[in-house]
C-alpha cells in the first residue's frame, strides 16, 4: 500500500481508510499532535461563520429519528479499561407518519450542538479529515429533514434494518444523506456511535467523548496494526450489541423505549448493514461473525491490517451472503482486482451468493459521505478551496456522487431485504454513466 501518498492525499486519520493510520504516524504525526492538545479547547471562531443545506431525502416518507445512549454492561471500553462498561449512542431514522411528521415539534439537527462545536474544531473530523478550517462552519445550523420522536408510519408492514457505520474518526452523522434517504424509502436505518474512535460522541449527563485516534497516531511507538484490530475488533463488537438491544437480547431491564409504533416496524429477521471506509470493513467484518446480517455494502474500506498475515478473517474466510463493494478512482482503490483484501474476499466467498462492485468515476474517499454535499457549497462561499473538494470527493460532481451512491445502495438493500429488483445492478446504466461495474 502506497502509505505516504494515501495519507498525503487524505491528509487525516479521520478521514481515511483502516490503514491511514500507518501513513499518520510518519507524515502527520506533528499535525495529529497539535490537533490531540486542542481536542478540548474552545472553537476558532470568525465573522460570519458558513452555512450548509443537506440534499432532500426522495423516497415516499417523511423521516422521523431519535437518539438511544446504550450500555454493554458485558464489556469495559477497550480504549479506557477500568473506567466503566462500553457506552455506545445510536441514531434511529425510519418512516414517519405524515400526519404524526407535521406536528411533531422538532427537526433534528445533523448534529448534536456539542458534536457539532467539536466536529469543527481543531481537534474535530470536520478539520482533521476534511481540511475546513477551524471554526469556519456553524455545524450546529445544519439541519436534516427529519422530525425527532414523530410516530413511526403504519400499515405497510415490518420493514427492514439497515445498521450503519462511519468510516473511522468519523461521527455517525456524516452519511445523514444517505441515511435519511434509505428511511424515506422505508428502510429503518440504525446508525452506530463507535465512542472513542469516532470524532466526537455526545452522551448523557453533558459529556464529550472525543476520539483517541489522533492523539495515538501523534505518540512515539504505537502499533498501528494493533490500534487498527482493536478499533475494528470493538466496532464488530458495537454492532452485535446494538443488535442484540434491538432484539430484545441482553439487559431485559433496559428494553428500549422508541417512537411510537418504531418497535413494531422494525423486521430484525431481514438485517444488513452499510458503511463508508473502515466502516464498510466493519459490515463485511460484522456479516462474516454475524448471522443475523444478511447483506453488506462496503463503501471503499480496505479489509486488511499493516504487517504479516494482516488480511481479516472475512476476506480469507469469505462471506456466504451478498454484498457490494463501492470503490473510487483514488490511486489505491479501484474495483476488487486491484485491492488484494478485496479480491481474496471475492475468491473465497462461496455457496454461489450474489457479489456485485462499482466504481464511481472521478471519485475520491470522501465522495461517499456527506463531503459530496456538502464541501462544494463551501468552496462556493470560499471557505475552502476547490482543489480540497477534488482532493477529498474528486472530479465527480457532488450531486452525482449522492445520487449515485444513493440509487446503487438502495438497490442492493432493495434487492436482498425486500425481494425486489431494478435490474440496477445487472449491468452498465444510462441513468448513472458515472458507475462502472466490475465482473
Amino acid at each position: 500500500m502506497p502509505v505516504n501518498e494515501r495519507a498525503l492525499r487524505r491528509r487525516a486519520l479521520v478521514a481515511a481508510g483502516a490503514l491511514a493510520l500507518t501513513g499518520l504516524l510518519g507524515a502527520f504525526a506533528p499535525h495529529a499532535r497539535a490537533a490531540a492538545g486542542d481536542a478540548n479547547g474552545p472553537v476558532t471562531t470568525t465573522v460570519s461563520r458558513a452555512h450548509v443545506r443537506l440534499p432532500e431525502p426522495t423516497g415516499p416518507f417523511p423521516v422521523g429519528t431519535t437518539t438511544r445512549h446504550l450500555v454493554d454492561t458485558s464489556r469495559e471500553d477497550p480504549w479506557h479499561p477500568g473506567r466503566g462498561h462500553r457506552e455506545v449512542m445510536i441514531g434511529l431514522w425510519y418512516p414517519a407518519a405524515h400526519a404524526g411528521w407535521r406536528t411533531a415539534p422538532r427537526t433534528a439537527p445533523h448534529m448534536e450542538r456539542r458534536a457539532a462545536a467539536h466536529f469543527g474544531s481543531p481537534g474535530g473530523s470536520g478539520h482533521l479529515g476534511y481540511r475546513v478550517p477551524a471554526g469556519a462552519v456553524d455545524w450546529a445550523a445544519t439541519a436534516t429533514h427529519a422530525r425527532v420522536d414523530a410516530p413511526a408510519a403504519r400499515g405497510t408492514g415490518v420493514r427492514p434494518v439497515v445498521l450503519y457505520s462511519a468510516g473511522l474518526g468519523d461521527p455517525r452523522t456524516w452519511n445523514t444523506s444517505l441515511v435519511e434517504d434509505l428511511a424515506s424509502r422505508g428502510y429503518v436505518v440504525v446508525t452506530v456511535d463507535h465512542t472513542y474512535d469516532s470524532s466526537e460522541v455526545a452522551l448523557p449527563g453533558g459529556r464529550l467523548a472525543p476520539s483517541v485516534l489522533p492523539g495515538l497516531a501523534a505518540k512515539r511507538g504505537t502499533d498501528p496494526g494493533k490500534v487498527l484490530r482493536k478499533a475494528m475488533k470493538a466496532r464488530v463488537d458495537d454492532t452485535r450489541f446494538v443488535l442484540d438491544r434491538l432484539g430484545g437480547l441482553g439487559d431485559r431491564q433496559h428494553r428500549l423505549s422508541l417512537p411510537h409504533g418504531l418497535a413494531a416496524a422494525m423486521d430484525l429477521r431481514h438485517v444488513g448493514m452499510v458503511g463508508h471506509s473502515a466502516g464498510g470493513f466493519t459490515a463485511v467484518q460484522a456479516m462474516h461473525d454475524d448471522r443475523r446480517i444478511r447483506a453488506a455494502v462496503n463503501m471503499d474500506g480496505t479489509m486488511e491490517f499493516p504487517g504479516p498475515g494482516g488480511m481479516s478473517s472475512a476476506s480469507r474466510d469469505g462471506v456466504d451472503r451478498p454484498f457490494l463493494l463501492m470503490g473510487t478512482d483514488a490511486a489505491d482503490s479501484g474495483e476488487y482486482r486491484r485491492q488484494p483484501s478485496w479480491k481474496a474476499l471475492w475468491q473465497h466467498s462461496r455457496g454461489g451468493e450474489w457479489r456485485g462492485d462499482v466504481t464511481l468515476t472521478g471519485s475520491e474517499h470522501g465522495a461517499y459521505t456527506d463531503a459530496a454535499a456538502l464541501l462544494p457549497q463551501l468552496a462556493r462561499r470560499g471557505v475552502v478551496p476547490w482543489g480540497t473538494v477534488r482532493g477529498d470527493v474528486g472530479s465527480v460532481r457532488g450531486e452525482r456522487a449522492v445520487a449515485a451512491t444513493r440509487a446503487y445502495v438502495a438497490s442492493f438493500l432493495d434487492r436482498f431485504l425486500r425481494g425486489r429488483d431494478d435490474g440496477l445492478l445487472d449491468g452498465p446504466s444510462g441513468r448513472f454513466p458515472e458507475m462502472r461495474i466490475a465482473r
